[in-house]
């Protein structure tokens, strides 16, 4: 069998005295699309964050590309190729749209060319010389999502990028996700917007109190929309 791209086996992760992470697993091929759903404060954030190594202490095991990664240094887990757009964005106001395109160091060969980037993004191709803080919040996020393709990360971890945005924004987001897929990128998306995310990932893991309770495949979800309701209280 092929080495996945991410795989999680009984990962613990401590926000100092906090546990926040209780035995997460889950698993992701190369080229596949898959969500976390849950309500705020489930750990789908926090299971992201302890990809990288960024939710302090943390115990079990996770591999990126085979390599396990429990031991390691955020900056050397980024260098295997994971691009990670968090919630709150991360755009740097005062420096311009291009400057926040080009600012994320390159961790690995095979990132797209800024031509390719303003392709798939014309909006931030238009606004290229203005402030990132006069972007507007679709223009930001698409922003944050262009800026890891440049790095040559293959693994995007995504979380939450539809929140709070316009319905024609979302829907420009959903194409995206597709796009990318085709071109062969590995997607983790953590979601609260359920019609977003179903059509777009081949499995959706439902975590509950930092496990995941419950895994549906895309030709699943018919047959579990009730069950998914009661867990995502939507």
């Amino acid at each position: 069998m092929a080495t996945p791209a991410l795989e999680i086996r009984d990962l613990h992760a401590w926000y100092g005295e906090s546990h926040v992470l209780h035995g997460m697993a889950l698993e992701v091929a190369h080229g596949e699309v898959v969500t976390l759903l849950g309500r705020n404060g489930a750990g789908r954030t926090s299971t992201l964050r302890a990809v990288l190594g960024l939710t302090g202490r943390r115990a079990g095991s996770v591999k990126v590309n085979g390599v396990e990664t429990t031991g390691m240094p955020p900056h050397a887990i980024a260098r295997l190729g994971i691009g990670y757009c968090p919630e709150e964005r991360g755009i740097f106001a005062s420096l311009t749209c291009e400057q926040n395109l080009m600012l994320p160091p390159v961790v690995a060969e095979g990132g797209m060319a800024i031509e390719e980037i303003y392709a798939m993004f014309p909006q931030i191709a238009e606004r290229r010389a203005s402030p990132g803080g006069r972007l507007s919040g679709g223009e930001q996020q698409m922003l944050a999502i262009a800026r890891i393709l440049r790095t040559g990360a293959k693994l995007l971890l995504l979380d939450e990028i539809t929140e709070g945005l316009a319905p024609v924004i979302v829907q420009r987001l959903g194409q995206v996700v597709t796009a990318l897929r085709e071109r062969g990128f590995t997607i983790v998306l953590v979601e609260q917007n359920f019609r977003f995310a179903a059509p777009l990932a081949d499995r959706h893991y439902v975590v509950e109190r930092g496990q995941v309770v419950k895994v549906v495949r895309k030709d699943e979800l018919a047959a579990n929309t009730e069950v998914l309701n009661e867990y995502l209280g939507v």
